[in-house]
Order: structure tokens, then C-alpha cells, then sequence
């Protein structure tokens, strides 16, 4: 058809135009790509005027068109001196040092450090003062997205993320962060923080753990819901080699080189990968900077996306079975005991970072996204416009049931799995069974493999361009709930007005090639019927 090879022919330009602005790139030495800016005199906080709303408005005013926050003479160094430089700035990136999870930033991050009108506007008034004197902020953002597809159905560009619903306007995601962060430059004090982050939006299936507020997504599949993806305390001791962080509580899970929270993504879509794969654990994490170049991090989570209180709960067992005979069943089987391993490294210079995990491994049982990922990301910077990001993982699971198989259909009907046990509460979006090889057996392992890469260019201050390529292949269907491979392409457009405002507009097309995987209806259950997509969509990011 003539939009395939329009489509092609436009990806094949794009990619060799990017490809050649690589090659004939200046070296590692090359300035930023503007000349630093000489910094305003008047450009500061003096003259924002009286009253909480006045304040906001003349901040939002005073950032429009600038790429960092009003300087503060007095603030102190926010980078360990010796440490490896800071890779990227931001805006126009999503972050300044490559992701890392798990914990505050090691060696680069003060306390009270974030750009915030809201924390501005409170000023010294009453609490303003008391959120200061702690060293407490409080901020957020509002994301609103649309996009145009050629899937119609509803829920139709599943398992493309995070704009599952096609041709809509959605409020994504609300976030409020409540947070202290520990200074991690200095070495002289034991230091603390915590954050408390609430979500609302369309946005919070893809941060549900079973067993908190996840009726919202398991038994009546809201399209809004509400979450609470992080609620964690920290314990920073500088003592300990380069810097040791305990947390402790609910948090993102650590690898990947995307995130669930908007501002944290090059793009307003996701990968495949990312969207697939584990979303936060709960329990302890530590990280030990045995360098200034070395981060090796161990925890203890009770499996991911699973709350504490499922650990050993069990449920009346309808229809005992041969998969689950007892006349209970644990509520969710991968509710267990389960240990994160990673290992990060980066060069002096910070071109390059490699950074290798195995987050939330347990025996692997069939359980709520009790996903036994092995992966790592990589990061190459060509000079201050361009890097390259490469991820990869598998993700395993044991003993899934088969779906293929009639004894299994039978069990699953009669509620004799945790899953579709009545008990469970569970209606919609349950675990996926697997679609073994072998349709006589009743139960088999899962694997799912993920290739993906982000390629960016940075052409102003506030203006970055993002390619994302990436293959998945869901073996046994598992992870998208159709065994088949796919390809997914995307290009985006990341504009900043000021540090607070940032627009995402992009285009990205999917490719089923083994069977069928888009525009399904979630509500009646029909299937999918098409194995192409093609998705223009773009968000609205308002910090405050």
C-alpha cells in the first residue's frame, strides 16, 4: 500500500540523515551546542511580588524561554568534586546523569535542589518556611495526551503504551511528590529522606501492584485510576566507601531506560519492553559507591508488583485440580521473597555508562507479574548533541498454565487457578497463560526477549529529537497475550518553553508479524484483528 512505502521510504531518510549527522560529529571536545549564555542579572527571584498566586504566575513568567532555573549565588556545588562529569542537561533531556534506580543520585544531588513554582510561590510564608526548615518539597506535574490512530476499538493500541485508548484525549498522569532527598555530595554526616508520590490518570495501570487499590484496574478496569507508586524512606551514609543508600518501601523498579513518571521519558510512548515489565517493588534496597566510577546495589522485595500483605495469603480453592490440588491456593504465588542484583559502571569522562541487573528473582513461579528479568542498559555519548541508549532483557516465568490445552480451559472456567478463582476479586487484566509449543502439556516456562534503542540529537537548548527502534518477541504470548514477534518504530519531537513546560509530539508504527496483536476490544473481549499500527499522537507536560 502507498502509506507503507511512503512510511518506509520516511524512516529509511530519517535514520540515514541521523546516521551521517553521527559520523561527521566533532569529538568528544566539542563545546555545548550554543555558547553558554551570560546570565541575566535580573534574572532571579527578587521582584516576584506578594501573595502565592501572584508569585506563581511571575515565576512561570521569569522561566519562559530559559533552559535552567534562576542561579543562586549561595547554593553549593550539586556534584562531588572528581566524580565523573554530568553526561546531559535537562532541559532538553529527561534526566542529567543516566538512569539509575533505587536510589537518590550518588555524589549529585543536594537536598531541597528542585526547580519548583510551587515551592517558589510558598516563599517564606508559614509553609513555605516549615517545608524549608526540613528541607521538604513539595511538586508535581499535570500530562495530558491525544493521539490519531488506525486502531478504532477501545483499548485498541494495546499493547502499545501509554496510549492504550486510540483517537483520545486523556489525562495521563497528576502527580504530587512530597519529598526530603539526602545530600549525597557531602561526606561528613549520616543523612535522610523519604518521598510520598500520588498518581491519578489513565496512566496508573501501568504502576498497579495487586492488592493495593488494583481493584480499580482487576475487577472494573477503570480507565482513571489512582496509585501510589512510590512511599519510601532513605538512609544515606557517606562513610562507606563513596556513599551507602538503605531504601526502604515502595519504589520503581530499578533497571530500564524509561519510566513509568512523564518527565522521566524521551518520549510520550513507551516501549514495548518498558511496558511489559516490572513496575515497582516493595521492600529494601542498598547502594554502595565503591568508586567514583562502581555501583554494585542488592535488595529484598517481596516479588514486583505485588504488595506485602499477599506473601502466603491463600484462597478457597473451588475446583482442586491437578495444577493446584490443595482446597487452598496462595493468592498470588509470586508473592515471595526476592532478590534485585545490579552492578553499575561509568567512565570518567561519563561517554560511557553501563549499568547490569537482575531485578526481582525468585523461583519464577506463575504469579501476579512475578517477572524474573536479567538485562541492562547502555549509554554512549557521541559529544553534547548526540547519544545512543541500548537496552536489553529477557524476561522468564515457570510453570505457566497452558491455554492451548482443554484440561487447563477446564480448570480456568471452574476458577481452579489463582487468577480466575472468584475469591481473588479478579475480572479483567489478569496474568496472561501461556501459548506452549506443546499443546498436550499443562504447564511450561515463558520467555520474552526485548531489543531496544533510543538514538537523540539535541539541535537547541530547549530541543531534542528522539528515534526509538525496538524488537520484542513474545515467544508464548505471555507478556502481550499473543505469541507473536513484533517491531515498533517512533520518532519524537521533545520542546521546552521554559524548565516547567515541555511539549512531545511524535509518530510510531508497530508491526505484528506472526499474528493479529492490535485493536482488540478490552470491554466485549473481541480479538485482535489488524498487525499493523500506526499512532500520531503528542503530550502536554506542566510542571509545578
Amino acid at each position: 500500500m502507498q502509506w507503507r512505502s511512503a512510511l518506509k521510504t520516511t524512516i529509511m531518510a530519517g535514520a540515514a540523515a541521523l546516521l551521517s549527522s553521527v559520523a561527521f560529529a566533532d569529538d568528544e571536545s566539542a563545546p555545548l551546542v550554543d555558547a553558554a549564555p551570560a546570565i541575566d542579572p535580573n534574572y532571579n527571584t527578587k521582584n516576584l511580588g506578594d501573595g502565592f498566586f501572584t508569585r506563581l504566575i511571575n515565576y512561570y513568567k521569569l522561566e519562559w524561554g530559559h533552559e535552567f532555573a534562576p542561579p543562586d549565588p549561595s547554593a553549593l556545588s550539586s556534584r562531588r568534586a572528581g566524580d565523573p562529569p554530568q553526561p546531559v542537561n535537562a532541559p532538553p533531556m529527561p534526566f542529567i546523569d543516566w538512569p539509575y534506580g533505587g536510589t537518590t543520585t550518588l555524589g549529585a544531588n543536594r537536598t531541597a535542589s528542585v526547580d519548583s513554582p510551587l515551592m517558589v510561590a510558598l516563599g517564606d510564608g508559614p509553609a513555605g518556611k516549615m517545608f524549608s526548615d526540613w528541607g521538604v518539597q513539595a511538586y508535581g506535574w499535570l500530562a495530558v495526551g491525544g493521539n490519531l490512530s488506525t486502531n478504532t476499538q477501545k483499548g485498541g493500541n494495546s499493547p502499545g503504551a501509554y496510549y492504550y485508548q486510540p483517537n483520545r484525549f486523556d489525562l495521563d498522569q497528576a502527580v504530587l511528590y512530597i519529598e526530603r532527598t539526602p545530600d549525597t555530595v557531602q561526606k561528613d554526616h549520616i543523612d535522610w529522606g523519604f518521598r510520598v508520590a500520588g498518581i491519578y490518570g489513565s496512566d496508573y495501570r501501568y504502576t498497579t501492584a495487586y492488592g493495593l487499590w488494583s481493584y480499580q484496574l482487576l475487577h472494573t478496569n477503570n480507565v482513571q485510576g489512582y496509585d501510589a507508586p512510590m512511599v519510601y524512606g532513605e538512609i544515606f551514609v557517606p562513610q562507606i566507601m563513596e556513599g551507602f543508600m538503605v531504601r526502604f518501601g515502595r519504589f520503581i523498579a530499578l533497571p530500564d531506560i524509561e519510566a513509568q513518571l512523564a518527565p522521566n521519558n524521551y518520549m510520550y510512548s513507551h516501549s514495548l519492553g518498558y511496558t511489559f515489565d516490572n513496575y515497582t517493588n516493595t521492600g529494601i534496597q542498598t547502594s554502595l559507591a565503591l568508586t567514583k566510577n562502581w555501583i554494585v546495589q542488592f535488595g529484598i522485595s517481596v516479588g514486583s508488583d505485588t504488595m506485602p500483605w499477599n506473601s502466603y495469603a491463600k484462597l478457597p480453592n473451588p475446583y482442586p485440580n491437578v495444577l493446584y490440588p490443595n482446597a487452598t491456593m496462595y493468592k498470588d504465588p509470586g508473592a515471595i521473597p526476592s532478590y534485585t542484583g545490579c552492578v553499575r559502571w561509568s567512565s570518567d569522562s561519563s561517554y560511557d555508562n553501563v549499568y547490569v541487573c537482575g531485578d526481582a528473582l525468585n523461583n519464577g513461579v506463575w504469579g501476579y507479574n512475578n517477572l524474573q528479568w536479567l538485562g541492562g542498559t547502555y549509554f554512549h555519548k557521541f559529544n553534547d548533541q548526540w547519544h545512543i541508549g541500548f537496552e536489553t532483557w529477557n524476561i522468564h516465568l515457570n510453570k505457566v498454565p497452558n491455554e492451548l490445552n482443554p484440561e487447563v480451559q477446564a480448570i480456568v472456567a471452574n476458577g481452579g487457578t489463582p487468577f480466575s478463582n472468584p475469591a481473588s476479586g479478579i475480572l479483567s487484566n489478569a496474568p496472561n497463560m501461556a501459548q506452549c509449543a506443546n499443546p498436550t502439556v499443562l504447564t511450561c516456562t515463558t520467555h520474552t526477549q526485548m531489543f531496544l534503542t533510543y538514538l537523540n540529537y539535541q539541535f537547541s537548548k530547549l530541543d531534542n529529537i528522539s528515534y526509538r527502534a525496538e524488537f520484542f518477541d513474545d515467544y508464548q504470548g505471555q507478556r502481550t497475550g499473543v505469541k507473536t514477534r513484533y517491531f515498533e518504530t517512533g520518532i519524537g519531537w521533545q520542546h521546552w518553553f521554559s524548565p516547567q513546560i515541555e511539549v512531545r509530539p511524535e509518530v510510531t508504527f508497530y508491526r505484528s508479524f506472526d499474528a493479529p496483536a492490535f485493536n482488540a476490544n478490552n470491554e466485549t473481549g473481541a480479538p485482535p484483528n489488524k498487525n499493523n499500527a500506526l499512532v500520531v499522537s503528542s503530550d502536554l507536560i506542566w510542571h509545578f
